[in-house]
């Protein structure tokens, strides 16, 4: 069956809620617009009337002169086509709208993020904490309103970096300790921290009080972390125990956090390029390339894509993909206990693969490599006949040594087999995306679903796995290797002489309106929504971070399980701090 246009789509809706839909008229927008008493209506019809079972994306987006805060859902359906988007506004003196969490439990850490950031109070929402800001901070910091310690101007380049040619820090204008801005009714900061874990722990015996016991015990609760090497210090577990048994847990996070969205807005748009490098910072290739695609779709034929460029973006994304996944698999052993053989074993060809980036782009890991109509230079020689032998010969050789080290392991089976279960329609009910929501059974991959790039042109297989559990989430990251290496055989045999790169690139001029481009990262689809008022700078830049929004289904993988499964189940999601926080 054909995909609904628009009009089928909005006449379909218009019928069903007379007077509450209505298409968005703003220059450069799409999708329509809710009253937002009947949001909830709304998007459960989506969801069981029109097929649209998964919600991708929520994000706020502050209108300071017209005085509403807005919030854009982005839905699609689980078997493929493109994004139904719909969006509500409410005023910014009393943000508040309705929940979708009833219908779509993947908006939960969602809305958290727009209530901490924007102030919007989701009413029906049943843990509506911060998430990334501490209890207790002074106002919602995304609001166009909302000025830093350390505040100069709105816009990059600042003009006071380089006063008469002199240069001055504007730290030293705001000494050490004033750098926090308390709200006027606190007297003791100290408490704050006390009042945040009286909410969480609330939270927790509200869950575990939902589980029936069998014997006259108590419940333990104990704080977890860290385990994961990526959770140093910036990521908790609080979990609530019956004996080993976990029967609540609940992430915390934010530690990290640094506002990289308040930091786009402010920057130029070339400016945001390395900066989504140091999102997830073991793929910065798949980073800058949904960023690009995000500002391409603005720009439309103001920039075109050589076909060179395009395969080398492939190239890059893919070896990314390989990279990512050799790390995962050798720290899901790490969790395991058996560190060192398949770890360094997985770890040095993934090293090998950074030689290239490092050869081609100058750096191994924050590469800023891509451009608005291309990327930035072409392979050298040297690393182009490297590249070859790599997807060629070494890797397919070792992923298949990896594999026979590795499936059929005792331990690995035993420790992995019927751990973390999700189903495939919690799958799609949290919003899971990437190898966690394939190995659930759901054969859903961006490059297929809704095709970029030139990923139509190449022969692969979405891969996918039935069981939803830990053995699966790792079984289907080495399926995916298998078909990255597919890809990269047909892309550096059939790449075309060319340009890398549009002409003048660094000139860009993005027209007013909005857009979301995402592509299927090895974490799952990384998206960005932007909105452009025409000038330098985006007025709203906003990115849906996989591993965020994956760790949303956390709870749910651990409720059941064993105290010692936990560090297993977090390590088969496959997160970056740097990505969950921003």
């Amino acid at each position: 069956m054909t995909e609904m246009t628009a009009e089928r789509k909005l006449s379909a809706l218009e019928e069903r809620f007379p007077g509450a839909v209505s298409p968005d008229t703003r220059p450069g927008y799409g999708g329509f617009k809710v009253e937002p008493a009947k949001l909830v209506e709304v998007v459960t019809a989506l969801r069981d009337e029109l097929g649209y079972d998964y919600l991708s994306s929520v994000t706020a987006v502050d209108y300071l002169e017209a005085g509403v805060i807005e919030v854009v859902y982005h839905f699609y359906k689980s078997t493929g086509g493109r994004a139904l988007v719909l969006c509500a506004q409410t005023p910014r003196d009393n943000a508040v709208l309705p929940s979708v969490t009833p219908v779509y439990p993947g908006a939960d850490f969602q809305e958290r993020e727009a209530w901490d950031l924007y102030g919007v109070k989701f009413e029906g929402h049943t843990d509506l904490r911060r998430i990334l800001m501490w209890e207790g901070f002074g106002g919602h910091p995304m609001r166009k309103d909302w000025k830093e310690a350390y505040y100069e101007e709105d816009f990059k380049p600042f003009e006071s970096r380089w006063p008469e040619g002199a240069v001055r820090r504007s730290e030293d204008l705001n000494p050490y300790g004033a750098n926090v801005v308390y709200p006027k009714d606190m007297t003791n900061p100290e408490k704050v921290t006390e009042e945040a874990d009286k909410l969480l722990y609330a939270k927790l015996d509200e869950e575990a009080a939902k589980i029936g016991k069998n014997l006259a015990t108590d419940f333990v609760t104990v704080n977890m972390g860290p385990q994961h090497p990526s959770t140093h210090g910036v990521f908790r577990m609080a979990v609530v125990m019956d004996g080993e048994t976990i029967v609540a847990l609940k992430p915390v996070m934010g530690y990290l956090h640094r506002n990289h969205e308040k930091i786009g807005e402010r920057n130029t748009w070339l400016h945001n390029m390395p900066f989504t490098d140091r999102l997830d910072y073991l793929s910065s290739m798949s980073n800058n390339w949904g960023y690009a695609l995000a500002v391409e779709k603005l720009m439309g034929n103001r920039v075109s894509v050589p076909e060179r460029a395009e395969y080398v973006r492939v190239i890059m994304a893919e070896l990314t993909r390989v990279s990512n996944h050799l790390w995962a698999i050798g720290f899901l052993l790490n969790d395991l206990g058996a560190f060192f053989t398949p770890s360094l074993y997985a770890i040095e060809e993934r090293e090998l693969i950074l030689d290239i980036f490092e050869a081609t782009t100058g750096s191994r890991m924050m590469c800023n490599y891509f451009r608005f109509g291309g990327v930035a230079r072409d392979f050298p020689e040297d690393a182009w006949n490297k590249l070859k032998m790599l997807v060629n010969e070494r890797l397919p050789r070792m992923v298949d040594e990896l594999d026979v080290y590795l499936s059929n392991n005792e331990i690995v089976g035993a420790r992995t087999t019927g751990v973390g279960v999700l189903s495939p329609d919690e799958a799609i009910a949290y919003s899971m995306a990437g190898p966690v929501l394939r190995a659930s059974g759901v054969p859903y991959d961006v490059r297929r679903a809704d095709p970029y790039g030139i990923y139509e042109e190449f022969d692969f297989d979405v891969a996918v796995r039935y069981h939803g559990d830990c053995y699966d989430r790792y079984i289907i990251r080495m399926d995916e290797i298998r078909e990255s290496l597919k890809i990269l055989q047909q892309a550096v045999k059939r790449i075309p002489a060319g340009s890398v790169l549009d002409k003048n690139p660094y000139n860009v001029r993005v027209p007013a309106g909005e857009s979301y481009g995402r592509v299927e990262g090895p974490k799952g689809e990384l998206g960005y929504y932007i909105v452009s008022d025409g000038k330098a700078n985006p007025q709203r830049y906003h990115v849906r971070a996989p591993s965020f929004v994956n760790l949303t289904a956390l709870e749910k993988m651990c409720v059941g399980q064993k105290i010692a499964d936990v560090v297993v189940i977090l390590g088969s999601i496959d997160i970056v701090l740097g990505e969950v926080d921003r």
